[in-house]
């Protein structure tokens, strides 16, 4: 008599747990796409740091945020939409090494462009001036490093917020524990959800880190 072979269930269905953990994954990869953090860190110095924007009106503050809003966010957004339009990248969540080249050239030249503006405007704290560099910086490390691997963007987004913080409390007395506490937190959220759901290794998403923290530190050398 031959044997049968009987399927579990779970060998058949796709498991909840594994679907309710792709799913946060997937979602704090949205979230917190590195192309949505200078927006983040700006509206952290504007509304929730209380020295650097201390005295700046309403509106200045929200000049300030719709500036970062449209030039370092909108503009590389509309850039990669009109790439895949265009047939110049294959996926909008730019997969592969070759997606990322144009992408990250025109990120650049848009960050590039959005801290020379702020560093124009005499009364716009240097502490934003020095981030926006930092972002440029790291885009540019970033073009460099996908010649030989895809390092992960959303490490270095990360990893430029944690080196934001670290400067912040280089610069300033305002006590920073809760908010490096949750950013670290934050860090180690995205950095997982992206081993989980991408094709990145752990040799990509530290060196993301570390390259996001090291440019921070420089355009704060630089800058301030």
């Amino acid at each position: 008599m031959a044997d049968l072979v009987l399927e579990t269930p779970e060998a058949t269905t796709t498991n909840p747990k594994n679907a309710v953990v792709k799913f946060f994954a997937q979602l704090f990869s949205c979230v917190f796409h590195p192309i949505f953090i200078p927006l983040y860190l700006t509206y952290f110095l504007a509304w929730l740091h209380p020295g650097y924007f201390a005295g700046f009106s309403l509106f200045a503050k929200k000049r300030i945020l719709l500036l970062v809003a449209i030039n370092a966010v909108a503009f590389p957004l509309i850039t990669v939409l009109l790439l895949k339009a265009l047939g110049f990248i294959d996926s909008l969540f730019l997969k592969t090494q070759k997606d990322r080249i144009i992408p990250y050239i025109a990120s650049g030249t848009f960050f590039f462009w959005t801290q020379y503006v702020l560093r124009e405007q005499n009364f716009v704290p240097r502490i934003l001036v020095a981030f926006m560099f930092g972002v440029f910086i790291s885009s540019s490390a970033a073009l460099i490093a996908n010649i030989y691997y895809k390092i992960s963007m959303h490490a270095i987004g990360m990893g430029g917020m944690l080196g934001l913080f670290f400067v912040i409390m280089q610069q300033n007395t305002m006590l920073m524990t809760w908010p490096l506490s949750l950013a670290i937190l934050l860090t180690g959220l995205v950095c997982t959800s992206r081993l989980l759901i991408s094709n990145h290794t752990s040799k990509e998403i530290y060196a993301g880190l570390v390259v996001g923290i090291i440019c921070q530190l420089a355009g704060a050398v630089i800058n301030l």
